[in-house]
């Protein structure tokens, strides 16, 4: 912003400016994923409207005509008990990861649903889809599928270790299925004991 900088100078210190932001994001999400890594069971104390969350993230995300669609349906009204914080991190990672290999044209769909089983959070896309070799690592640190294939430059490579010990913490687990060049789905299975049921409802948004 100094007017007397010299004009020579200024793509450096952009470069500059964007690196140490890149290595400021990388640092939060490592103190992140070591907190969680570090903490016991989620408290289930607070009990977390899903569905309501699910709205207010989408429109967190909405983007210029043109840009993958992103559809909300929210089969069910019963709430988590967890962190929402968290809970919102497991949404927004997954969120941002299917956008980048989503193309503008292609759909992404989070659905919500209970059963006597428990609950689903699902995130799917119709994006260039998985090679089956590395489903296994996609949640390892710093681990990211071919670069090449990406909308951009993307994350760093922690948002799904991220997702994983959120998950971790609230006694469930994370299934990736996907077929290469058809899209991805992302399956969070969450407890009985973690759902307070409510009456059902069914509601879509996009």
């Amino acid at each position: 912003d100094d007017e007397q900088m010299p004009p020579a100078w200024e793509k450096p210190i952009t470069q500059m400016r964007g690196q140490a932001q890149r290595m400021s994001q990388i640092l939060k999400e490592l103190l992140e994923l070591s907190r969680l890594e570090s903490s016991g069971a989620a408290s289930s104390e607070e009990s977390i409207n899903v569905a309501g969350l699910l709205d207010t993230v989408r429109r967190d995300f909405e983007r210029p005509s043109g840009a993958a669609r992103i559809i909300i349906n929210a089969e069910s009204s019963a709430e988590l008990l967890g962190v929402r914080s968290e809970i919102e991190s497991v949404v927004v990672n997954l969120l941002s990861n299917a956008l980048r290999y989503t193309p503008d044209e292609g759909e992404i769909t989070i659905i919500w649903r209970s059963n006597p089983e428990g609950a689903q959070l699902i995130v799917s896309d119709t994006g260039i889809g998985i090679d089956p070799a590395d489903i296994s690592r996609l949640t390892e640190r710093f681990f990211r599928v071919d670069r090449g294939r990406s909308r951009g430059e993307g994350g760093v490579g922690l948002g799904l270790a991220i997702v994983k010990h959120v998950l971790v913490r609230h006694d469930a687990d994370l299934e990736i299925s996907s077929v290469p060049d058809e899209g991805s789905v992302f399956t969070c299975h969450f407890p009985p004991e973690r759902v307070v049921v409510a009456p059902p409802v069914s509601t879509s948004t996009s």
